[in-house]
């Protein structure tokens, strides 16, 4: 911004004096585009803030009905075309021409819509940024649904906008809410519009997301998308995402994606909900949310089963492949078609009406997650695949094991023991562990076991960290699956400080032995 005294100057010496725009530029040291604002500011047209010829005036008559006819042409195009007219000018310069005698739209005004209460809600995606899980970087999206009336918001993090993340958006903000109203309005977005065919004298053909339908009927409301690139009929929930942005994420510190949901959620209770409301600055929106809330929908009983449906092919190998992760299943059930059930929370794996597997979902990238029964019972029914399977789990563990492995068979060390050694190894000390001591082994060109073992031992050293002990069990499952209740360690240390207290303590001496009669025949002993 500049002040109101040099705009006058500006204004007095175009008029007065007739500098050009680049005169004033180089001699008020300001930019050319900040004097050209002010002359437009001032009512001079840009046509006329140049009293210099153009190369391109010739040309301008041209430019002028070409765009009147399409308004939207490029000016790339406009530019092959007076070039081949004889323009001599360069590209860039054309461009500025073009934007200049380009026609404006005709500025919209909108009428300002007004709800009734528990009539609808607003529903959308919002992006802040990515969000590293493990080898995966994820996009961190924002699930936002705010009562039109009362303006109450629900705010909810996930990692993507999968349609397994917007059902349990729904369901989670239907219960904070402890209603649903009777509209929700969405964009066009993928989870709700598969397909919308314009009409010229009708309304739009619009085809939902049969999930959606089925949401949309389990809680009794009624989806309804606005029409293409008009987000102003979305404007409460645009308008929540933009408060979110500025009042509740920004310079906002978390440590995990659990930490910041709830405090998203403290949030939307306290400082969101006692915010004042834009319909009535009187009132508080949480005391319009209680005046709205005996007009919503009551909840169902039961709340939706907000699961994803994907199907899935396995392959040779017991794992079936679902959001960039691998997750085992009985090999019983290679090379069939099955079905996944995703939450965000699980992912279980369906043989049509039978669940073979279910697993904790991974957000990481390239992971297998694994059943034991699933690998053990593959094993026992295949032992040749254990060398592999020791392998293959190196390599997902640690992956610097695949290049110790290679140089190793070029040199001739023993495989077998070498991969026996690594699994014990992972199985005392730890993937990360592992990965760092084969890391530094390579950058010292040893391959052997040994090396690996001395580097992870002066790791745990330079951490301070005691020798782990390997703890051997047998098979049995009587004793794998033993629960052990700890203990307070505390009572073992009160015991050993009584029984060393015990030691110390000086000992009372021992009754004197009684005195023995002489054993001389029966006689008195002579006085």
């Amino acid at each position: 911004m500049i002040s109101r005294e040099l705009e006058a100057e500006i204004l007095r010496l175009y008029h007065a004096e007739h500098w050009r725009i680049g005169t004033l530029s180089r001699q008020l040291n300001i930019h050319h585009d900040t004097v050209r604002r002010v002359l437009t500011q001032a009512g001079i047209p840009a046509a006329e803030q140049s009293t210099r010829g153009s190369i391109a005036d010739p040309f301008v008559p041209f430019i002028q009905d070409t765009l009147a006819r399409y308004p939207s042409l490029r000016a790339s195009r406009l530019y092959q075309m007076v070039r081949e007219r004889g323009y001599p000018g360069r590209p860039d310069h054309f461009r500025a021409i073009v934007a200049r005698y380009r026609p404006r739209p005709a500025a919209e005004a909108y009428l300002r819509l007004r709800t009734l209460p528990g009539d609808q809600g607003q529903c959308d995606w919002a992006h802040f940024g990515r969000f590293a899980v493990g080898r995966a970087l994820r996009p961190l999206m924002a699930f936002v649904m705010v009562l039109s009336y009362s303006r109450h918001l629900f705010l909810r993090f996930y990692q993507g906008a999968a349609m397994s993340a917007f059902l349990d958006g729904h369901v989670r903000a239907f219960s904070a809410f402890g209603s649903v109203p009777r509209t929700v309005l969405y964009d066009n977005l993928r989870s709700a519009v598969l397909e919308r065919v314009h009409l010229e004298r009708a309304p739009d053909a619009i085809r939902f997301h049969p999930t959606l339908l089925e949401l949309s009927a389990w809680y009794r409301f009624a989806p309804r998308p606005v029409a293409v690139a008009r987000g102003n009929e979305k404007g409460r929930v645009e308008r929540a995402i933009r408060f979110v942005r500025e009042r509740f994420f920004a310079a906002r510190r978390f440590a995990d994606l659990e930490d910041l949901n709830a405090q998203a959620l403290a949030w939307c209770a306290g400082e969101a909900a006692d915010r004042p409301c834009p319909e009535d600055r009187s009132r508080t929106v949480r005391e319009c949310f209680e005046a709205e809330r005996g007009h919503l929908l009551a909840l169902p009983d039961e709340p939706f089963p907000a699961a994803e449906r994907v199907i899935v092919r396995a392959h040779k190998t017991p794992y079936v492949r679902f959001d960039l992760n691998d997750y085992s299943i009985p090999h019983t059930h290679v090379r069939r078609t099955l079905e996944v059930l995703a939450t965000v929370e699980t992912v279980r794996v369906l043989d049509g009406s039978t669940v073979i597997a279910s697993h904790p979902r991974s957000y990481d990238r390239g992971a297998q997650i694994e059943e034991p029964s699933h690998i053990k019972a593959l094993e026992a029914h295949k032992r040749a695949g254990r060398a592999h399977r020791a392998t293959d789990r190196l390599h997902y563990a640690a992956p610097s094991a695949g290049r110790l492995l290679q140089l190793a068979a070029v040199r001739g060390v023993h495989l077998g023991s070498l991969t026996r050694g690594l699994i014990e190894l992972l199985d005392t000390h730890g993937a990360a562990a592992l990965d760092a001591a084969i890391a530094a082994a390579l950058a010292e060109d040893a391959v052997q076991l040994p090396a690996v073992r001395h580097f992870i031992d002066l790791h745990r050293a330079q951490r301070g960290a005691s020798p782990p002990i390997p703890v051997t069990l047998p098979d049995d499952p009587r004793v794998r699956d033993l629960a052990v209740r700890p203990h307070d360690l505390a009572e073992y240390e009160k015991l050993a400080q009584e029984s060393s207290d015990e030691r110390s303590a000086p000992s009372p001496d021992p009754d004197p032995e009684p005195a023995k009669p002489d054993d001389t025949s029966g006689n008195d002993p002579v006085a």
